[in-house]
Order: C-alpha cells, then sequence, then structure tokens
C-alpha cells in the first residue's frame, strides 16, 4: 500500500515538473524587397500627407528586376512627383549600383493610381467629424509585454536589433563592406514555463553580400565562414549593448556550446532584393507586430491612410496594451477592437491578459475600464495620436511598434517641386501620455 502511494506521489511529482519551451520571431531589413514596396507606398503616403493632411491613400507597390508598379486609390489636395519620391527612397535604402539589377536611377516605374471609391468615401466621411465611420470592417489587435524595455517580445526585439544594426554597419561602410541592402534574422530564445526567457537557443542570420571583397590588392571571396567570424566579432558586440536586462544572454550565447548560429545556410546570397524575390506592400506583417505573439487580424499597415482602420485601430490598440502593462495592470496584455465598415463606434473592444493581471478584476471587466479610458472611434484615434502627420514612411522597416517615440525634420516637395521642411512626430501611439489616469482607474 505504502509502495504504491510512494509510486504515485512520484508519477504525480513529475508530472508537475516544468518544461522550457522555444519560442522564435523573424525580422528583415530595410532592402528586402516586401520592406522596400513598403517603404516606397508609405513615402507616398507620407508626401501626399504634407500637402493635403485629409488626403485618402491607398497605395500597393510591387518591385521585381528593373521595375516599380504603383497602384491604388488615392483622393489629394496637392500634386506628387511619384517618380521622384519612389528614387530617393530606393537610393536611401541602398539599391544604388548596377550590379543589383535594380537601382534607383535606372529602374522603370509605372503608376496607376486613380481616384478612390465614391461609394468607401461616403462610409466615411460626415458633417461632423467626429462621427467619421471606420473605413472598412476588420479586426485589430494590439499587445504589450514586460519583457523587455519596449514592451515588445524579446525575440522580436533582438530580431529587428540584429538587421537594424546590421544596415547600419553596412552603411557606415567602414566594417563588413561586403554586405548588400537585403538580409533576414530569426531569433529563437528558451523560456521557462512560466514565460521567462532563459537563453538564445539559435540565431539565423542571411545577408545579402558581394562575390568576393577586396583586401591587401587581392579579391577574398566572401563565404558563410567569414561572414560568421564577422557576425560574432562585429555585430553580435553591438547588439549586446541593446537591452541592459538581457544583453548578457547573447554573451551567454557565444559561450554556448549548445547553441546555434546559423549565417547564410544555403550558401552564396549575392542575387536579392527585388531582382531574387518580387516585393509587394504588406507581406511581412508578422515582421510589422510582434513576430508571432499575441494576434493579427491580417490586415496590413502601408500604404494606408489613418481612415483605414487596419492601420490607426491596430496603433490604437499597441497605445492601449503598453499603457495597460506600464501602468502594472498585467505583465502581459492583448487587446482586440473590430469596426464596421462605415460605423464610427467600435463594434467589439476585447482584452486578455493571460492570467497575468495584477488587479482583482476579470478581462472582461479591464475591458469595460478601456472604453471608458480611451476613445476608439476612428476620428478621435486620428486625433489623439496625431495621425494625420506625414510619419508613416519610418514605420516601414524594423517594425511599427516598440519604437522611440520622436520629434524629427523631414523634407518634402511641394507642387512646384521645390523642398520644404517640416517637424513630424513619430510613432505616437508609443507615448505613455495616459499613464496617470490609467493607473487612478485601477486604483494603482
Amino acid at each position: 500500500m505504502r509502495t504504491d502511494l510512494a509510486a504515485c506521489n512520484l508519477i504525480t511529482k513529475n508530472a508537475k515538473k516544468q518544461m522550457n519551451y522555444l519560442f522564435t520571431s523573424e525580422s528583415v531589413s530595410e532592402g528586402h524587397p516586401d520592406k522596400v514596396s513598403d517603404q516606397i507606398s508609405d513615402a507616398i503616403l507620407d508626401n501626399m500627407l504634407a500637402q493635403d493632411p485629409q488626403a485618402h491613400v491607398a497605395c500597393e507597390t510591387l518591385c521585381t528586376t528593373g521595375q516599380v508598379v504603383i497602384a491604388g486609390e488615392v483622393s489629394c489636395n496637392g500634386w506628387v512627383d511619384i517618380q521622384r519620391v519612389v528614387r530617393k527612397t530606393i537610393a536611401e535604402i541602398g539599391y544604388t549600383k548596377a550590379e543589383y539589377k535594380f537601382e534607383a536611377e535606372s529602374c522603370g516605374i509605372l503608376t496607376a493610381l486613380h481616384a478612390q471609391s465614391a461609394d468607401i468615401n461616403m462610409g466615411v466621411s460626415r458633417e461632423k467629424a467626429e462621427e467619421q465611420g471606420a473605413g472598412d470592417q476588420g479586426m485589430m489587435f494590439g499587445y504589450a509585454t514586460d519583457e523587455t524595455d519596449n514592451y515588445m517580445p524579446l525575440t522580436l526585439d533582438l530580431a529587428h536589433t540584429l538587421v537594424y544594426t546590421l544596415a547600419r554597419i553596412r552603411k557606415e561602410g567602414k566594417q563588413m563592406t561586403y554586405l548588400r541592402p537585403d538580409s533576414k534574422s530569426q531569433v529563437t530564445i528558451e523560456y521557462t514555463e512560466d514565460g521567462k526567457p532563459v537563453r538564445i537557443d539559435t540565431i539565423v542570420l542571411s545577408t545579402q553580400h558581394d562575390p568576393c571583397v577586396e583586401a591587401n590588392g587581392e579579391c577574398i571571396e566572401v563565404t558563410p565562414e567569414l561572414i560568421k567570424k564577422d557576425i560574432i566579432n562585429i555585430l553580435l558586440p553591438r547588439v549586446a549593448t541593446r537591452d541592459s536586462r538581457y544583453g548578457h544572454l547573447l554573451h551567454e550565447f557565444l559561450a554556448d556550446k549548445n547553441a546555434k548560429l546559423l549565417v547564410n545556410p544555403t550558401g552564396n546570397f549575392v542575387i536579392g532584393g527585388p531582382h531574387g524575390d518580387t516585393g509587394l506592400t504588406g507581406r511581412k506583417i508578422i515582421v510589422d507586430t510582434y513576430g508571432g505573439r499575441g494576434a493579427h487580424g491580417g490586415g496590413a499597415f502601408s500604404g494606408k491612410d489613418p481612415s483605414k482602420v487596419d492601420r490607426s485601430a491596430a496603433y490604437a490598440a499597441r497605445w492601449i496594451a503598453k499603457h495597460l502593462v506600464a501602468a502594472g495592470v498585467a505583465h502581459e496584455v492583448l487587446v482586440q477592437v473590430s469596426y464596421a465598415i462605415g460605423v464610427a463606434e467600435p463594434v467589439s473592444i476585447y482584452v486578455n491578459t493571460y492570467g497575468t493581471a495584477h488587479v482583482a478584476l476579470s478581462d472582461a471587466e479591464i475591458a469595460e475600464k478601456v472604453k471608458q479610458l480611451f476613445d476608439l472611434r476612428p476620428a478621435a484615434i486620428i486625433r489623439d495620436l496625431k495621425l494625420t502627420q506625414p510619419m508613416y514612411e519610418e514605420t516601414a522597416k524594423y517594425g511599427h511598434v516598440g519604437r522611440t517615440n520622436e520629434v524629427v525634420t523631414k523634407t518634402f516637395l511641394d507642387a512646384d517641386g521645390h523642398e520644404y521642411t517640416r517637424e513630424v512626430e513619430l510613432f505616437t501611439w508609443e507615448k505613455l501620455d495616459r499613464i496617470d489616469q490609467v493607473k487612478t482607474a485601477f486604483g494603482i
């Protein structure tokens, strides 16, 4: 009897033993063909908003070998030199050499923009601005976690930082001089059962490169082994300074015999960018948001003016989720908001704290307080987050969320082709400007 009881206790103890798990996120650089398309679409949007803050824009871009195609629907009281905007954007990314088979000054540009549907405009526009209807139906999500200083999942934060830092090294032109614009990263992290990151298991990094690099008068072949050595000695030490709480994980990763660093796993990556793969606007929506954590409603962001709730409501949902986590309501929060086309008030607002709430309220009760604290009608979101600014090209690379709220000076062209500057506040949805109200509402 005692033996059976002891065996039963042992089985129960083993059954309760915690098991760590792995989670992965990916990112892509600004030179990735899909991101090239996103940046072109948002650059066109910005130049239209700079002239007409009420412009309605839905701009799609396709880019391939030596060719860019712009299509979509617009309503704008101004004129934009599409050719000049597109070429400027491509040059800033780094496609400035003929051998890339996609180059800023020589690529063909086909424009097929036409007027916005009167039926859609009728559903959006109202005599009273605050009654503006949603530009489409759909559900949008926002997510936040206290896992990192910027309230983003660590896997995605590291994946973004890898390709962002690699691009900075490329543009500096002093180290890893063989780098070309296209690159991708993927980070796998081991978590405890209660969601604490404990080690980096795998980093995958693929970067486009020149076939050879000149050294001492010789042309040395660029191999995955050469790139891997530079990543270990140049890239990863820079990235390790990014997050004071988790920089040690990168140092431990380099010393971990069981960790995996996979660099250009297929071998050469000389052919890349739009010449290697056709790029399309809106094809990197998980990279743009939370790296697979939380949820995604399916709507892309780039090329859309803020009357499209695919974009504006997704930003608002992140704004709310970040406030809830930063205020101490929960460790982790997912917010969903949904709309019907032409209707101002949201159809539903949903909150999920994944059982991590610090307040004695159900998730449904938290959602009710969110309704009282945040006005989620499209016009109110646009007003509160200042979304009629030409602020979008910066969002089209390295993620739309988890970024730094700052004021920058941007340059645009007027209808006569003259340059002018504007101060623009970026990433307004990352501000914690209502933290006191949220804490008061939840008694924190």
